[in-house]
């Protein structure tokens, strides 16, 4: 789904709909106190959040493994694998397509050993049997079928929690303070733009979205995004000196056809302009078509990384 632009501020649509958020905030807090979990051989490290999509948690989870194997650890990531069809695999990033295992699981894979599976109980057995000495769960926080020894929730400080409303009221998948009780840390990217941080009891370590170089400098752009706020990479290009032009926005996880991204190009081709997208949306693109688009690389830059990795070496 697109993210609603209502859920950035409270009003007429938030309002009517916050009777089916408690609804939704009910439902899971009964499923994360009743349901069982499975208490994993080695420590399980969760990236998650209380807002839905958006945030950097996959960035931040690949640079929370990258912290791990530079400490001698030989972590593990356990995704559910949103959007593709297989389950219960190692994700091999020579043969599998994000149709088949989801397109974040092919950009963790890069980085650590990645295992599908829906079943996060399954998937951490799957990792143990492989040789994993820590599992990081991308996302999950909200799911109660692993159990967690560290827990951080993931925050971008221009976005915030939104209007403070659960779904589909609001962004949030739960109540900030119910997500800060069971949270061990917080891990906050970019400025502090509305006041969250005030609100947070937790240790909190900082973070900032790093772009990379790109290929192309101080030219104009076409940009297309399938992630949950697509304005956050436009504002990403123009950083790096890059205007687009004409931007096309597409649901979170969006699987692209050949139409779509044939389309892209023409409007491209027609203004003679390079077509710049996600690392997410560049994964799910044909390989026989990806030649035709540039990607903008982006890593999340801890600011106290040996601070963090002392905080997660105390519960190893």
């Amino acid at each position: 789904m697109k993210t609603p632009r209502y859920w950035q501020n409270k009003n007429i649509i938030s309002t009517l709909l916050s009777p089916f958020g408690c609804v939704y905030g009910l439902a899971t807090a009964l499923r994360i106190k009743f349901k069982k979990g499975y208490r994993a051989k080695v420590p399980v490290i969760c990236i998650g959040n209380v807002t839905a999509g958006g945030v950097g948690k996959t960035p931040v989870a690949m640079s929370v493994a990258e912290l791990l194997k530079s400490h001698g650890k030989k972590p593990f990531f356990v995704s559910r694998g949103f959007g593709g069809h297989l389950s219960g695999v190692l994700v091999d990033t020579k043969t599998h397509t994000a149709y088949d295992v989801g397109d974040e699981p092919l950009m963790l894979a890069s980085v650590a050993p990645t295992v599908v599976c829906p079943n996060r109980a399954e998937g951490a057995r799957l990792a143990e049997a492989n040789g994993a000495d820590i599992i990081i769960m991308d996302d999950g926080f909200q799911n109660p079928g692993l159990k967690k020894d560290i827990s951080f929730l993931v925050f971008n400080g221009e976005l915030g929690i939104g209007n403070g409303r659960i779904i589909p009221a609001g962004p949030l998948r739960e109540g900030l303070k119910s997500g800060l009780k069971r949270a061990n840390a917080v891990i906050f990217i970019g400025e502090d733009k509305t006041g969250l941080l005030s609100k947070i009891d937790k240790p909190v370590f900082c973070a900032d979205i790093v772009e990379q170089k790109p290929k192309h400098q101080s030219v104009s752009v076409i940009a297309f995004a399938g992630i949950g706020y697509p304005q956050k990479f436009y504002r990403s290009l123009e950083k790096c000196g890059l205007k687009p032009v004409n931007t096309y926005d597409f649901a979170d996880h969006h699987m692209y056809t050949k139409d779509e991204l044939k389309a892209i190009l023409k409007k491209a081709k027609k203004k003679n302009l390079p077509v710049y997208t996600t690392s997410k949306d560049y994964v799910k693109i044909p390989t026989d078509m990806q030649k035709d688009f540039c990607v903008l690389e982006i890593r999340a830059d801890f600011k106290q990384s040996d601070a963090l990795w002392q905080f997660m070496a105390g519960v190893f």
